[in-house]
Order: structure tokens, then C-alpha cells, then sequence
């Protein structure tokens, strides 16, 4: 079944003041729109539930990148094709950049919104990781003001999120402190582009006087939205990386992650391939922390 245009309604007021005006006046009732990458292949297969929809699109105020001295914020609106080509954040953020080539094609790249990627929520989102594992804070608006939080406090269920009926995403920021970091980002798919995460790890992580003083762990398929592994990360925090602390981070990890059995793979395989995805990470972190 197809889905029939005459059941929604869709305006694109063009201005974003205009748009938070139409979500205040009816909470809930309109549904936010950017690239379409989600909400048209829905409304392709006849599953769009959303009969009231505003578009997001071309309005300047949500489509930006803008750096200063310790941050970069990105509006909600930019797409991944515009994380990709922008040259701070391929040289200081090269996870972000790194998951924004595996969003679809490059015609997807070219329409799918940063923004878009984190309120649709699904578990397996490919810039998730890269967010989480650089700390990174969402600012969302309405009439009634602007409030702040961090990403990892954002999503609160499967495909639940903390934006009241009438927020909108705004902005997405990223804090310019991880130079000296090592970076690490893995997505174990069926294949090697174009394919929904079976399993991702990203993380970032300091390591001064042979301890592990900085530490950020984001994963992707491995709980019902995307999620900072916390207590893996405190497993790891303030210690030497031996062989007895990697095997107490692989228990602690597998203690904290609840994968699910799908169509794409198995809780079994998930939680293994994570495990493992963490070790080669702290093996990365061990052999870079001995170089001169």
C-alpha cells in the first residue's frame, strides 16, 4: 500500500519563527520535516502517521556550521553532506565526519539533516556515536525560550526523545577539547556502505602517566536508543590498560548493553562483536599512549 498525499497536509512557512508560531498554536499536531530521508520512505510504504507536516527546509537559521574558540555548533538542519566537506570538523571531529559518509548515498548525504538523524531516534543511528563519544550538548526552542542538555540525556525510550510538543532541535554542539584524544570509531554491518549498524562503537579517550584519564564510550545497536556505555567507562577511568582491565571492561560492558534479537542480527552477536570492537579500541589507545 502506498501512501496517498490528499491524507497530509504539509506547509513550509520558510522562516523559523513562523514554524515554532505553528508548533505553539497546535502542540503536537504538526510533525517537522527536514530532508525527508525517513519520514518519504514512510510515506512511500503507506506508514506515515503523521497527517500534518511542516517543512524544515531551505530555512537559513537551522542550516549552519559555526565555529568559535571552544565549540563548534551545528544547526539542526545542516546535512551530512555539509559535515563531510567542512574542514574543522574533518580535522578536530573525524568521527562525526567519518559516520556522515555512511548515511545512505551521496544523494541522501545531500538531504539527510543531522537534526533528523537524532529525533527520529532509532537505536542504530550512524552519527550517534560520534556525538556521544565527543561529549557533545543539544540546544532545543520553542516561543517559550531556548533550553540546553547533553546529547546522552536526550533520548528516553525507543524512538522517545526529552523535545516538548511544541520544540523544536535547534542546534547540536560539539566542544573543541579532543586534539590530543584518541579517536575510534567501528560499524559492523552486512555491508560495507548503505547498510543499517548491526553494532557500532565510538569513543575518545586521553590516556596521561600511563592511566586512562578521559574516556567517552558511544554505542549504536546495543540498547533501545543510542547510548553512552557509563559504567564501561567508569570500569576504565583512572586505570593502566593491562590485560586485567580490558577483560573487567569486556564483563563490565557486557553487563550494561541489552542488544536485541532482529532481522539484522542477534543479542548474542552483538554483545560479542562489542566486547571485541572495545578491546581493539583500548589495544589502539595502549600502543598510541607508548609511542615517543
Amino acid at each position: 500500500m502506498r501512501g496517498n498525499a490528499q491524507e497530509h497536509d504539509l506547509v513550509a512557512p520558510g522562516n523559523l519563527g513562523a514554524v515554532l508560531d505553528l508548533l505553539a498554536a497546535e502542540p503536537g499536531q504538526w510533525t517537522p520535516i527536514a530532508g525527508g530521508t525517513e519520514l518519504m520512505v514512510a510515506f512511500a510504504a503507506g506508514k506515515l502517521n503523521a497527517s500534518k507536516l511542516v517543512s524544515l527546509w531551505g530555512i537559513p537559521d537551522l542550516r549552519f556550521i559555526a565555529v568559535t574558540g571552544d565549540s563548534i555548533a551545528v544547526g539542526a538542519a545542516a546535512t551530512f553532506l555539509d559535515l563531510r566537506r567542512h574542514s574543522v570538523i574533518a580535522a578536530e571531529l573525524p568521527l562525526l565526519a567519518k559516520a556522515a559518509s555512511w548515511i545512505g548515498s551521496v544523494a541522501n548525504q545531500s538531504r539527510a539533516t543531522l537534526g533528523g538523524n537524532l529525533v527520529n531516534g532509532s537505536p542504530a543511528a550512524d552519527s550517534s556515536p560520534a556525538l556521544l563519544a565527543y561529549d557533545a550538548e543539544i540546544e532545543m526552542i520553542s516561543v517559550r525560550g531556548a533550553r540546553r542538555i547533553p546529547y546522552c540525556e536526550f533520548h528516553t525510550g525507543y524512538k522517545r526523545n526529552r523535545l516538548a510538543p511544541d520544540e523544536l532541535l535547534y542546534t547540536i554542539y560539539l566542544p573543541r577539547r579532543f586534539k590530543r584524544h584518541t579517536h575510534y570509531l567501528r560499524k559492523v554491518g552486512t555491508r560495507r556502505a548503505m547498510a543499517i549498524a548491526k553494532v557500532a562503537l565510538g569513543a575518545t579517550a586521553l590516556v596521561a602517566n600511563g592511566l586512562i584519564h578521559e574516556i567517552r564510550l558511544g554505542a549504536a545497536s546495543l540498547a533501545p536508543f543510542p547510548a553512552r556505555l557509563m559504567a564501561t567507562e567508569a570500569a576504565l577511568l583512572g586505570q593502566a590498560i593491562a590485560p586485567e582491565t580490558i577483560r573487567a571492561a569486556r564483563r563490565a560492558l557486557l553487563a550494561e548493553v541489552q542488544p536485541i534479537d532482529d532481522i539484522r542480527s542477534t543479542a548474542g552477536y552483538r554483545r560479542r562483536v562489542a566486547a571485541n570492537l572495545l578491546e581493539e579500541f583500548l589495544l589502539e589507545l595502549s600502543a598510541k599512549a607508548k609511542r615517543p
